[in-house]
């Protein structure tokens, strides 16, 4: 049986495909396709190759059991729009897909604040412009971070959009309704021996985030343009991100999307997988690390309590991530333990992108405190746990049989 995590280099977000079931039944899914520059040069080369290895006849689609998106962010859900985007072009046209997507999981930012799609369009169109959804960067005079939290809302309509013309199913194992985290929830059934437990988002959360924007959305000044980029940034990311557990055959993947660690150990505690004790542990042999090694969204107890043989920080050093002190806590809380660390870019280019990140907020950048590469020189048994994704072939993570 295969359960093996497929780590594609994704820039500044996360691209996975998770292969399990048997190699006469295989099972295949998507999770999350990056941002930009992403899907052609990664992701869609990755599954002409996986279509080969099957032996698929020119004109058949590669099955895929199940596309997630984990949240709106661009990061995640701008490659996989260009692939329902190439769907629907070989659709039109009456060509056979190249995929066949089963169902999709994904919780749209409409259904999560609880208003329609056309309040929503007509809430934001109405203080900032219909060209705020768009995308593009300059618009009106906003900001850069409140007009990327509307692209991505845009791109989250499109999504929606996308799945209706592909006739996909949306959340089908929950009856098209909201993928939550619920008390002592239980494993979901996909097929082909994986089972998926829900960890985030909550049910208590998600109800104060409708309440949230709901609010907001009474104010109609402008100048809300900041709390928007406050509210959408912080809360729908680290509130609304998908959070699963995946099993096969006794092996585990903690796949943690762009959620707060806190958070995280508050799911696992609502379903029973920690107890509520503060101090109690549990061991997955995956974790992908939370919002791409942010330490914005990690404390010490988050890798104290969650352990783990592999570590995935998916990112290019773009906004800082993976960020030493991550990499730091994770070293100070498991020391020389058995672990491996995996990161999808050489360490020379994620430190040359940080580099940038601090020298646009004016700081002054110190190689010997704040580099990765220094770290590792200082921390030699823990340099040789890391391993980077090799962007000319596959980067396999086999916790059963080997792919």
């Amino acid at each position: 049986m295969f359960f093996t995590l497929d780590v594609r280099r994704a820039r500044k977000g996360d691209c996975l495909i998770l292969h399990y079931g048997t190699k006469n039944d295989p099972g295949l899914a998507l999770i999350d396709g990056g941002p930009s520059k992403v899907y052609t040069p990664h992701l869609k080369p990755r599954l002409a190759e996986i279509r080969k290895a099957r032996g698929l006849a020119a004109d058949a689609s590669l099955p895929v059991d199940f596309l997630m998106v984990s949240h709106i962010d661009d990061d995640h859900i701008n490659g996989v729009l260009e692939l329902t985007k190439e769907l629907l072009e070989a659709k039109a046209s009456q060509r056979p897909l190249p995929l066949k997507i089963k169902g999709v999981w994904h919780n749209t930012f409409d259904d999560i604040i609880g208003n329609s799609a056309k309040e929503l369009t007509a809430a934001v169109t109405a203080q900032f412009g219909a060209a705020s959804l768009s995308g593009e960067a300059d618009v009106d005079g906003l900001d850069p971070d409140t007009a990327r939290v509307l692209a991505s809302v845009g791109q989250g309509f499109r999504l929606r959009d996308d799945t209706r013309g592909l006739s996909l199913r949306v959340n089908p194992e929950f009856h098209g309704k909201l993928v939550l985290a619920r008390k002592k929830g239980k494993k979901v059934a996909m097929g082909k021996g994986l089972q998926l437990t829900v960890v985030g988002p909550m049910n208590d959360e998600v109800v104060a985030l409708q309440k949230a924007h709901d609010e907001f959305l009474k104010k109609k000044e402008k100048k809300t343009e900041a709390a928007l980029a406050a509210f959408a940034d912080k809360s729908v990311a680290n509130l609304s991100s998908l959070v699963v557990l995946a099993e096969a055959g006794k092996k585990r993947m903690l796949l943690t999307g762009d959620a707060r660690g806190d958070k995280i150990l508050e799911g696992l505690e609502l379903v029973g997988l920690l107890k509520p004790d503060g101090k109690s542990k549990i061991h997955v042999d995956i974790l992908k690390g939370p919002h791409h090694g942010s330490n914005r969204n990690v404390e010490p107890i988050f890798f104290r309590r969650i352990t783990a043989d592999h570590y995935v920080f998916s990112g290019d050093g773009e906004h800082g991530n993976p960020e030493r002190e991550t990499l730091e806590m994770l070293w100070a809380e498991r020391g020389d333990e058995q672990y491996t660390v995996h990161l999808t870019y050489p360490i020379d280019e994620i430190d040359a992108e940080r580099k940038k990140e601090v020298k646009k907020k004016g700081k002054p950048w110190s190689p010997k405190k704040q580099s990765l590469k220094a770290f590792l020189e200082e921390n030699k048994k823990f340099a040789k746990k890391v391993v980077i994704v090799d962007e000319n072939k596959p980067h396999l993570i086999n916790l059963l049989d080997k792919m």
